[in-house]
């Protein structure tokens, strides 16, 4: 049965703005005192958030070493206030914050000192977000990264980190907000953890000689080797009776047999390198460890001819390919091509099989 207090409880979006002062617990009382007064001054001189204010739009909590600002009007109101604070604040370099942003379901609340007040997802997840940033990061949320895509004065200035696992084990997908001079290009140091730890785990091992890799990436490897299996080795089945039919010798016959140039074997296969489309160049060597670990599969396949990484190196990225003229020269049948990009714990492959025409 719906209770009364259930039925006064209305869905609401809030645009939520969190803001911390990093570095906070660090200081003296004293110092915190004057540190938070200084930048609620400042937020409260910024010209979006007055307006929101004078509309009746707005609510502020406070959060101990810094606030929350829920906006009830414009999407876009969160992260036009981040700027002008971020603007603000280049006049007070003693205060240093972080700032993140989520749009999200809110409801009003009556707090321990009976004055309306306001909790809920939005709020718990906008602080979350701004967890994963540094000093003056700027970070959004998916949601309102997606939301704010839509408009091409706003396209320019999100920057996608990736994915980043918060309280209680949470992912959230998280957005870098910033301009030529506002906001902090960096990429935070939790994501820099994330990435430093796949290098770690993806380093060549001394006794193998080769990267380890993600089971992730180990398992599309599988799953491309597999299917290269079934195209390669599917049309060879089926012609394989009448194949033998055909070379069998004739009793009848007593011509002398004709020389005919060794044919190009069906199963045969070359691995190009797979081109890194990675922004961080240095990836390279986990690019090069999804050709090997393929390499490393295919060449388990009994009758399967599989050209060395050696020989395939002259088609390294970034030169002008043609598959067909490829198998060729090397002399199979078919020539895998490819290429990997990593965003911070996502790694996308995307492989290609070209066929020599016999």
């Amino acid at each position: 049965m719906t209770t009364g207090r259930e039925r006064d409880l209305q869905l609401e979006i809030g645009r939520v703005l969190f803001i911390d002062i990093v570095g906070y617990s660090k200081l003296l009382i004293n110092e915190q005192s004057e540190v938070l007064h200084e930048l609620n001054d400042l937020v409260r001189a910024t010209e979006r958030v007055r307006a929101a204010d004078a509309a009746g739009k707005l609510i502020r909590l406070p959060a101990g070493d810094g606030m929350a600002l829920v906006f009830r009007d414009s999407p876009e109101g969160p992260a036009e206030s981040a700027l002008e604070i971020a603007q603000a604040l280049k006049s007070h370099p003693a205060v240093q914050v972080r700032m993140g942003i989520h749009s999200g379901p809110v409801n009003e609340i009556v707090d321990v000192n009976e004055r309306s007040n306001i909790a809920g997802a939005g709020i718990n997840i906008a602080q979350r977000v701004m967890d994963c940033g540094d000093a003056g990061h700027i970070l959004l949320s998916k949601r309102v990264a997606d939301d704010l895509a839509q408009y091409r004065h706003w396209q320019p200035l999100l920057h996608d980190l990736g994915e980043c696992e918060v309280k209680h084990g949470t992912v959230i997908s998280v957005a870098n907000l910033y301009t030529d001079e506002l906001g902090n290009p960096a990429v935070p140091e939790k994501f820099q953890q994330i990435e430093e730890k796949d290098q770690t785990a993806l380093a060549p091992s001394p006794a193998r000689g080769k990267p380890p890799l993600l089971t992730l990436v180990i398992l599309i490897c599988v799953l491309i080797g597999l299917a290269i299996v079934a195209v390669i080795f599917a049309p060879a089945a089926a012609k394989f009776f009448s194949r033998q039919r055909a070379l069998a010798p004739n009793p009848a016959s007593s011509a002398s047999p004709i020389a005919i140039a060794p044919a190009i074997p069906q199963k045969s296969i070359a691995v190009l390198p797979f081109e890194n489309l990675s922004d961080d160049k240095q990836n390279s060597y986990f690019t090069e460890g999804v050709q090997d670990e393929i390499l490393s599969h295919l060449a388990r396949i009994a009758d399967l001819k599989v050209i060395s990484r050696t020989s395939v190196m002259q088609y390294k990225s970034g030169v002008a390919r043609n598959l067909g003229e490829i198998g060729g020269a090397l002399g199979v049948a078919h020539v895998l091509e490819g290429s990997v990009q990593r965003a911070g714990a996502r790694v996308r492959v995307i492989a290609q099989l070209g066929r020599h025409p016999q």
